[in-house]
C-alpha cells in the first residue's frame, strides 16, 4: 500500500508491500482503535470522498479543515508573516486544489505540529512546499511514524520561528506537547494556537485538559499547574482550539486561569455541586 493512512487517527505511514499490522498512535492510551478494527487508507482515497475547506479566521491568519470529517477531525492553520508562512497543526488530505490555494496565500516555509495525534501527511506536506523544516519538540521523537530529514527535533523549553512566533512546550497531554504564539494576532494582542492543550471546550468561555479525550482520562493537577505556569509570561488575547468554533475570541489569558482553578477544583474534590 503506498503511504498507508490510519482512518482512526489520520497520520500516515512510510511505503510497505502490506500495511503495518496496528498504529501505535492508536494502540496508546491517549487513543483508540476503531469499532471495526486497524482500518488504513491512501491520501487518493481520502480526496475521492473530502476536500478542505480553507476560511480566513482573520487578518493573516486561515484555518484549514477537511470535509467531511475524516479521522480526529482537527483543523490546520496558515499563520502569514512577513518572513514567510508557518502551517501549525496538519490535516491528511493535500490534494491540488489545496495545494494551489496555499500557494496563493504564500506557500509555506515551515510547519510545526502540537503533538502526535495531528502529524497525518506532514512529510508530504513539507515535500510539496520545497522541503521545508518541520518542528516536533525531541520528547515526542519516538511517535514519528514516518520518519524523515526534514523533522527538526528540538529540546528545551521554546524556539523562535519565522516571523516572531515562538514554539512552547507544555508537557502534558503529550511529553513533549508544544503550542504556537503568534504576537501579532488578535490586534497584536497576542494569539494562542493550542492544539489538544488546552483544549477549548464547547462553551468557548472555558478551556480544559485531558490526558486522554476519547478515554476520559484526565490530565493530573500537577501537570495543569505546570502548563498554566509555563503560559503565564506570554502575552495572548486569543486562543485558537484544534476544531472549528473553539476559539476563546478575547481575554484569553484570565479563561485560561480561571478554567485551570475550575479543573483542579473538579478533579480535588472541591467543585460546587
Amino acid at each position: 500500500m503506498s503511504k498507508p493512512i490510519c482512518v482512526t487517527c489520520g497520520v500516515q505511514y512510510p511505503d510497505s508491500a502490506v500495511p503495518p499490522p496496528d498504529c501505535p498512535i492508536c494502540g496508546d492510551a491517549r487513543q483508540y482503535v476503531g469499532f471495526g478494527g486497524q482500518q488504513w487508507t491512501t491520501i487518493e482515497e481520502i480526496a475521492a470522498k473530502h476536500s478542505n475547506r480553507i476560511e480566513q479566521e482573520e487578518p493573516n491568519l486561515h484555518s484549514i479543515h477537511t470535509q467531511p470529517g475524516f479521522a480526529i477531525g482537527q483543523r490546520a492553520f496558515l499563520v502569514q508573516t512577513g518572513a514567510g508562512n508557518v502551517l501549525w497543526d496538519c490535516v491528511s488530505l493535500l490534494d491540488e486544489s489545496t495545494i494551489a490555494a496555499i500557494r496563493a496565500l504564500g506557500g509555506i516555509q515551515a510547519i510545526a505540529i502540537s503533538h502526535p495525534h495531528y502529524y497525518s501527511t506532514m512529510i508530504d506536506w513539507s515535500e510539496t512546499f520545497g522541503g521545508v523544516p518541520i518542528y516536533i519538540h525531541e520528547a515526542d521523537a519516538r511517535w514519528v511514524m514516518r520518519p524523515d530529514p526534514h523533522v527538526r527535533f528540538w529540546p528545551g523549553a521554546s524556539i523562535e520561528l519565522p516571523g516572531s512566533l515562538t514554539l512552547i512546550c507544555t508537557p502534558g497531554h503529550f511529553d513533549g506537547f508544544q503550542v504556537l504564539r503568534w504576537p501579532h494576532g488578535s490586534e497584536r494582542g497576542g494569539v494562542l494556537l493550542s492544539g489538544d492543550q488546552p483544549q477549548v471546550c464547547m462553551d468557548p468561555r472555558w478551556v480544559s485538559f485531558m490526558y486522554s479525550y476519547p478515554n476520559f482520562i484526565p490530565l493530573s493537577g500537577a501537570s495543569v499547574r505546570r502548563i498554566v505556569e509555563i503560559l503565564r509570561p506570554w502575552k495572548f488575547d486569543r486562543i485558537y482550539g484544534a476544531f472549528p468554533h473553539r476559539t476563546v475570541r478575547s481575554d484569553a489569558k484570565a479563561v485560561l486561569q480561571r478554567s485551570a482553578e475550575r479543573y483542579l477544583a473538579a478533579i480535588e474534590g472541591e467543585l460546587a455541586r
